[in-house]
């Protein structure tokens, strides 16, 4: 059997957040694509192909802020979950926000999970520990030239 490699996209506008993620992944030794975007415009971008973009790959999971510059993360999850070919994919929010209210709208736009931001090295190891353990380990994705997914042949 064939082991199929997770593809992660990151969405997150902050380059401490960013870096403590990708080397919260390096220390648990995740061998998984961690591609990263900055705002809004650049994950619908990068999730449709588009532009400089052209060649991505589609990603089996985003890890999406909620507070991105420009297009919002919650504009990017109703923009995920209203097309067809994004849909499928899990969306987990990873964010500072502690806010019911936020809570409530993200899953009711359609988040798979709503994780708060920890602070520190030792928090973000937890995380991405408990990411590792089901999303990674547990987790069944469609494969890759699923057409519900859009992926090109």
């Amino acid at each position: 059997m064939q082991i199929k490699q997770v593809e992660v996209l990151l969405v997150e506008d902050d380059p401490a957040d960013v870096e403590l993620t990708q080397i919260a992944f390096e220390r648990a030794q995740l061998l998984v694509p961690l591609n990263v975007v900055n705002d809004g415009e650049e994950a619908l971008a990068y999730l449709r192909q588009e532009g400089e973009y052209a060649n991505a790959v589609k990603p089996d999971l985003i890890l999406l802020d909620l507070n991105l510059p420009g297009i919002n993360g919650r504009q990017v999850l109703e923009t995920i979950k209203s097309d067809e070919n994004l849909k499928p994919i899990p969306v987990i929010i990873l964010t500072t926000s502690q806010s019911d209210e936020e809570i409530l709208r993200s899953y009711n736009l359609g988040a798979s999970a709503y994780v708060t931001k920890p602070v520190g090295m030792e928090g973000f190891m937890k995380v991405v520990k408990s990411l590792d353990c089901f999303w990674f380990t547990v987790v069944k994705f469609p494969p890759h030239g699923s057409s519900s997914f859009g992926y090109k042949p």
